[in-house]
């Protein structure tokens, strides 16, 4: 009895299993050769067969072919039902959990080995293969979509804390706020790179990452596209501008503080809230007063005496209040420009027809100053060079339509002085300043500080702005004295004071344009636009001297305005743990 229940059971190694089997045809499977299998078939039967020859039953795409199993212990070709004993007596084995049925005689191809088990593999041709694929593909991996939140690398929002609550349950709300953090920020005059980084950087720490941005011109739109959910798209659009440094000042200390994770949704539209209707640092009349001591260091620091500052203090303290009422009536910026700028040229001419010794060309410096269009030609050079043509376009067109303004300001007002009579201008060129070095250092200080509340910057910035404009004043004057040209050596103090405005304003919680505008006031060549309109306009003889110098003036305001650009990137890698030291004392608060 136990030696049937071995046989049964397939354990006795000196029992054929299935002899009716063996008299069936051998179907080989993929990667077997038929000769192996019949070898196979007359192995000896203390070794394992290299594979189990495959036979098909019913309904099975090798044939009709149906393989019995013999019963145990009776004569060869007997055939019983599979799974019958011989004896009652006899009591089956139980089948163990996860063990296979050996009874059964069909099995997939696709399921069985395709090598058989005596013969090794050869991994020679995979090591192979394996070297050569890493020869010819590089380490990283295909080139995929960039996520919206990679914009924030190298900005002072990298790796914003987004907040575990997730999105919020009102993604419009989000939207909204985002919009009208970008409304601001280009009220106040930021560029199109900060605003765009400061969205992404609020609306993901908010949740938001299937966002898009596209900022155009003086337009913002922002595109929601969630999974399942119906995409949501905002458009904002913005038609006012003001001078408000420390306005921008706290917008960007409120990103960042959204950005570290400290502030909600709704305390964030709050403070903004606040920001917008705070007034400015400095009142109008500080202002007003800003603007003609600027005008006076000015001319003080290109070669002008005493006189000479004083009637400039005078006329940009005019030339404020003009442009302050024509603002008033509603009058756009063309006409308001040239107006200020024929102002300040018929206040010049009348005191050189007063003959009282007053080089007229140094009078209206101070206020051609006033009038350049600085903070928009360093954000449209931002612009262009971080990958924004159609916002850069739009604000040179402005920029340019200012500078328009301010020559054909100046031309009318020097046509008109001549058809009354007022004899002809003696231009000055500038030899440089009367004064020592230290004194000169002293107006460049008072210069900036008075650009700085003129821009209503925050208190704390102004000394620190001013130091940084007196070092470019030191690096401008050293260059040229080394003999560099008059063309390159402003754009290298800008590079300059561009590297110090990041470094300052980020270690300060501001942007690098609050800092960067008002320190490179000085470098631009207000004396050289003045002397080559009179030469078009009043000495034709001298209109291409006239047209080559105003061409040069160009060159000069759009090199001071890339170095501001070049210094800012430059200083990024000084720039990496700023935001990240932040942080961490947040964290330890």
């Amino acid at each position: 009895m136990g030696e049937k229940t071995e046989a049964d059971d397939g354990r006795n190694p000196n029992t054929n299993p299935a002899p009716v089997a063996e008299q069936l045809p051998i179907i080989p499977t993929a990667g077997t050769p038929a000769s192996a299998a019949a070898q196979d078939r007359g192995a000896p039967q203390d070794s394992p067969p290299a594979t189990r020859p495959v036979h098909s039953l019913p309904g099975t795409p090798g044939g009709p072919v149906t393989a019995e199993r013999p019963v145990p212990g009776g004569r060869p070709g007997t055939t019983g039902k599979p799974g019958r004993t011989p004896s009652a007596k006899t009591k089956p084995r139980p089948r163990q959990a996860n063990k296979p049925d050996r009874r059964t005689y069909s099995t997939p191809t696709d399921a069985l080995p395709t090598t058989p088990r005596s013969v090794r593999p050869d991994r020679s041709n995979a090591a192979a293969r394996k070297v050569l694929r890493r020869l010819v593909q590089g380490e990283a991996p295909p080139t995929q979509a960039m996520s919206i939140v990679e914009r924030l690398a190298g900005s002072p929002y990298a790796n914003p804390t987004i907040q575990a609550v997730g999105p919020d349950i009102n993604a419009r709300r989000t939207l909204d706020f985002a919009l009208g953090l970008a409304e601001t920020m280009f009220r106040y005059g930021a560029g199109a790179l900060e605003v765009e980084t400061s969205i992404i950087a609020v609306t993901a720490a908010f949740g938001l990452d299937n966002i898009e941005v596209d900022i155009t011109n003086q337009s913002v739109i922002l595109n929601y596209s969630a999974k399942d959910q119906t995409p949501v798209t905002v458009l904002r659009v913005v038609r006012s501008w003001t001078n408000n440094y420390a306005g921008l000042l706290k917008v960007h200390q409120l990103v960042t503080d959204i950005v570290d994770g400290g502030t909600s949704r709704i305390d964030a539209a709050v403070r903004l809230d606040e920001i917008t209707h705070k007034p400015k640092p400095f009142p109008r009349w500080m202002v007003t007063a800003a603007f003609g001591i600027f005008g006076a260091a000015i001319v003080s620091f290109i070669g002008g005496g005493p006189l000479e500052s004083f009637i400039s203090f005078a006329s940009c303290i005019g030339v404020d209040l003009l442009s302050r009422q024509l603002g008033k009536w509603r009058v756009p910026e063309f006409f308001a420009v040239a107006t200020s700028a024929g102002m300040v040229t018929i206040v010049a001419m009348f005191f050189w027809w007063l003959d009282i010794g007053v080089a007229p060309s140094l009078v209206v410096v101070g206020g051609i100053l006033l009038l350049l269009p600085t903070g928009r030609l360093v954000s449209a050079t931002q612009d262009a060079i971080n990958g924004y043509p159609v916002t850069a376009a739009g604000r040179y067109l402005s920029a340019f339509l200012v500078f328009a303004a301010i020559i054909s300001g100046i031309a009318v007002a020097l046509v008109a002085g001549a058809l009354i009579g007022i004899p002809e201008l003696q231009l000055t060129t500038s030899v440089g300043p009367l004064y020592p070095l230290p004194v000169v250092a002293v107006l460049v200080f008072i210069a900036v500080a008075m650009i700085c509340v003129a821009e209503q910057t925050d208190m704390k910035l102004v000394l620190p702005t001013s130091l940084i404009g007196v070092t470019g004043f030191l690096l401008y004057s050293l260059v040229v004295t080394l003999g560099v040209g008059y063309r390159l050596a402003p754009a290298i103090a800008a590079v300059l004071i561009g590297m110090l405005a990041r470094i300052v304003a980020l270690r300060m919680g501001a942007p690098q344009l609050v800092v960067a505008v008002p320190a490179v006031m000085f470098l631009y060549p207000g004396l050289m636009v003045f002397r080559s309109m009179y030469g078009l306009t009043i000495e034709t003889e001298l209109a291409g001297a006239g047209s080559s110098s105003l061409f040069n003036a160009l060159t000069i305001i759009l090199a001071i305005a890339g170095g501001v650009v070049l210094g800012d990137n430059l200083a990024r890698p000084l720039t990496k743990g700023v935001s990240s030291n932040e942080r961490r004392r947040n964290r330890r608060r």
